[in-house]
């Protein structure tokens, strides 16, 4: 009987998984593939080619050449990977160096570090929109710090505090000249577009809090969920739909708790989830995350941010600052579920 293996090829197809499990390697052959030897048949020439003219593309545009501008939306990266040193661990079969999960462990623990900062002790900006006084005011000065991003700077909320206008007037934020962070959605032209589009939607819903609140019956998980559908407006990437949802949570503005890491597409989050776990099928990635979280006796959250910097190289600090402290035993649960 064939046996299919966790990238759902046939085992002795698959050159991953062959080499793990010590089996032959068969290559695929392509009942299209084109015949060698005496039994080649020979296409027959087209007009262009026997006239010798530019020959036509599957496109439709002479000699080949790509549409103007598509070079320009093509982007290669180059992804580093630690020296394959023979760790292997279930829970993140996409490792094979430990220096990279020990890395991993630090950044998820990082990242339940600000979460639990941002619970209890809320810093800069934070604790303004944790504090009391008009929600609507408090609403929309977390979405301009997520929208915006903290600095890695020693006061990371400096560019925020420079240009936030309060909710209740008409003037929008002059945003031609704002330092961003990170992970900041903002558009380096300066276009006022998503801010434009967040308040026509909360305008939509009557109110912030009533557009972030949804329907009273929700739980924490689906209202979540939700909300960050309702987000997708002009402009606004996952990572700060996320993010502003998470802080919300945390800082106990609204009940918001995410069920899952809502993954897919090219993003930092995505991609280093895809290399750590393994798995490109959304479904599985989500379980498969979801199991990494429970193992660290982590939140789910700590995985946007730990993931997000795991992949990107550098740590966010997202309005810890630089040079914040990692909580210790959050550190300790990680590397022990990672096997380190």
């Amino acid at each position: 009987m064939p046996t299919f293996c966790r990238h759902n090829r046939l085992l002795h197809h698959c050159p991953i998984c062959a080499r793990e499990q010590h089996v032959e390697l068969t290559p695929v052959i392509s009942p299209g593939s084109p015949r060698t030897g005496t039994g080649q048949r020979d296409r027959p020439k087209r007009a262009s080619d026997r006239a010798g003219g530019p020959r036509e593309s599957r496109t439709g545009t002479a000699g080949g050449s790509r549409q103007p501008g598509a070079a320009a939306r093509l982007q290669v990266r180059r992804l580093e990977r630690g020296a394959d040193d023979g760790y292997r661990v279930e829970l993140a079969p996409g490792l094979r160096s430990s220096v990279e999960a020990e890395r991993l462990a630090d950044e998820l623990a990082f990242a339940a570090t600000r979460l639990g900062a941002l619970s209890e002790r809320p810093p800069g900006l934070y604790a303004e929109v944790a504090g009391p006084g008009d929600v609507e005011e408090r609403v929309w000065l977390a979405f301009l710090i997520a929208y915006l991003c903290p600095l890695d700077e020693e006061d990371p909320f400096a560019a925020v505090r420079a240009v936030r206008t309060p909710w209740r007037s008409p003037e929008l934020p002059d945003l031609h000249a704002v330092r961003t962070g990170p992970r900041s959605a903002h558009d380096s032209t300066g276009t006022l577009r998503t801010l434009e589009a967040y308040r026509a939607w909360a305008g939509r819903g009557g109110s912030q809090a009533a557009a972030f609140t949804g329907d009273p019956g929700w739980t924490p998980e689906r209202r979540f969920t939700r909300v960050f559908e309702r987000l997708a407006l002009p402009g606004l990437h996952r990572d700060v739909r996320f993010d502003l949802l998470v802080t919300l949570g945390c800082l106990g503005l609204f009940a918001l708790t995410p069920g899952q890491l809502i993954v897919g597409g090219t993003d930092e989050v995505t991609v280093g989830a895809k290399r750590v776990l393994g798995i490109g099928e959304r479904f599985v990635l989500e379980g498969r995350a979801a199991a990494l979280a429970r193992a660290c006796a982590l939140p789910l959250a700590a995985l946007d941010l730990g993931l997000y910097n795991w992949q990107r190289g550098q740590r966010a600090s997202v309005g810890l600052g630089p040079g914040a402290a990692t909580d210790e035993a959050a550190r300790a649960r990680a590397r022990a579920a990672l096997e380190l």
